[in-house]
């Protein structure tokens, strides 16, 4: 992501040479501290002083200070010039014109990734943001070390638009390590939604064993026990290694320490728990003796777990047809698609689509459900369902639920199959709010049933927010 600070300059008059480029190879060749500058008088090819200091951007050129960043073994020497620096963080005013200025030429910085580094420069020297996923966490350090707030503003903006279930146990404990409150919800939100899918990723292993005690208490987490549980197992092994222990069991048990009552192992299935837990050997006699009469007995023993059960999150249905009908010749089912394109203002987790049943008695219908995004699938599932002959809607859900980006149009699709007519929405809306959220409708050229945005399947969208 490349990120303008100024507005775009308007375009050039014919017959006048463009500066933008020749910055551009500057830059380029400044990011590889191998920069020359041709000529004496090198200041008039740029009309702006924010050309010209792009110029000096990583330059050894006038260049009346040194940084070596990076930890030993992986240093890089750049080039800095004081009054530039002042400018842009009150840090480096303090460092250089402060009660305490360092007077040296030449100052280390172990602690900053040198890509990093160069990243905050750049902005400093040149008003340009340029972040990549691999070194934004870095960066976003960076510019909180120096106090650089647009800088780090920009990374978590960055971090929020790249939040998915992998990474979001990691940017977790990252924001609660700067202080980013906004960013700590954003994880929540990803984190309950699509609390499986999250503790089943690598990134979860990686994660502090803080940020591990409040995931297991999270009240919201929207998983089953038994992956809770799983993901807790795999997280100690992973400590085990970070601390040179042999992955035994105690050692496992160890490293878990008081965080594992936080699991609510009671909650589980039976089944789950007999074939799971109960012989993972992470548990004591005693503890395994006790869960199972916690199942059974009528007098049931006092536990260290958390024997209630997580609330999980509500779903929330978004439902886009005022009225619904149903005719002797329609709506009939041969293996045709019903789609329908629809976008939001604010992230969603799409959990499933709400369908219409039989209008002629109880029937069994298959649906092969799936969302799309320009093209591209992001979920399907294959169920079956059974409708009472009522006119209600009845849910098909997706494995997890599929994370929705605002202001992007993406497609529900479902192709269903048999032999009763049903039931049919109509006087659809084009736009639905629901509780905070806005959806948008239009009509999908993937379908080949006759759903559009006026009427057809699909009236509900089954969603967490």
């Amino acid at each position: 992501m490349a990120t303008e600070i100024f507005p775009a300059k308007k375009p050039v008059a014919a017959g006048t040479v463009s500066t933008a480029t020749t910055v551009q190879q500057y830059q380029q060749q400044n990011l590889n501290n191998n920069n020359t500058i041709q000529g004496c008088n090198w200041q008039g090819l740029y009309p702006t002083i924010r050309e010209r200091n792009s110029v000096m951007f990583n330059n050894e050129l006038m260049a009346d200070v040194h940084f070596v960043v990076g930890p030993p073994g992986g240093t890089q020497r750049l080039p800095g010039h004081r009054y530039v620096l002042a400018v842009g963080s009150s840090v480096f005013h303090a460092m250089f014109y402060g009660e305490l200025a360092e007077d040296a030429d030449e100052i280390r910085i172990p602690d900053v990734e040198p890509a990093s580094f160069l990243a905050m420069l750049r902005y400093i020297y040149c008003d340009e943001i340029d972040l990549c996923a691999d070194t934004v966490l870095a960066t976003l350090y960076a510019a909180k070390k120096y106090i650089v707030p647009h800088l780090a503003r920009a990374c978590v903006t960055f971090l929020e638009t790249s939040l998915s279930a992998k990474n979001a146990c990691v940017l977790l404990s990252q924001s609660c390590l700067f202080e980013e409150p906004d960013l700590t919800q954003r994880c929540w939100e990803v984190i309950d939604a699509q609390a499986e899918l999250a503790l089943r990723s690598e990134g979860f292993c990686d994660i502090d064993a803080q940020t591990l005690e409040s995931i297991l208490r999270r009240e919201t987490l929207n998983a089953k026990e038994l992956v809770v549980f799983e993901a807790a197992l795999s997280w100690a092994e992973a400590e085990c290694s970070r601390r040179e222990l042999t992955q035994s069991i105690d050692n496992k048990r160890k490293v878990l320490g008081q965080a594992v009552f936080l699991i609510r192992i009671p909650t589980m299935a039976l089944d789950d728990f007999a074939n799971g837990a109960a012989q993972s050997g992470v548990l004591t006699l005693t503890e395994t003796n006790d869960i199972f009469l916690w199942y059974t007995a009528a007098k049931k023993p006092d536990l260290e777990f958390v024997s209630e059960p997580r609330t999980g999150l509500s779903p929330q249905r978004c439902h886009r047809f005022q009225s619904c009908a149903y005719r002797s010749n329609q709506w009939r089912y041969r293996g045709r698609c019903d789609s329908i394109q629809f976008a939001v203002d604010k992230r969603v987790f799409i959990a499933g689509f709400g369908l219409y049943g039989s209008s002629c008695g109880s029937a069994e219908y298959s649906a092969k459900i799936e969302l799309k995004r320009q093209g591209a699938a992001l979920g399907q599932n294959l169920s079956k369902y059974f409708s009472d002959g009522s006119s209600n809607t009845f849910p098909v859900w997706f494995e997890y639920p599929v994370q929705i980006e605002p202001d992007t149009f993406y497609t529900a699709s479902v192709v269903l199959d048999g032999n009763e007519l049903s039931y049919f929405g109509q006087e659809g809306m084009t736009e639905v709010q629901c509780g905070r959220v806005t959806f948008q409708f239009q009509c999908s050229s993937d379908s080949t049933n006759g759903t559009g945005v006026q009427g057809g399947q699909i009236p509900e969208l089954i969603f967490y927010a």
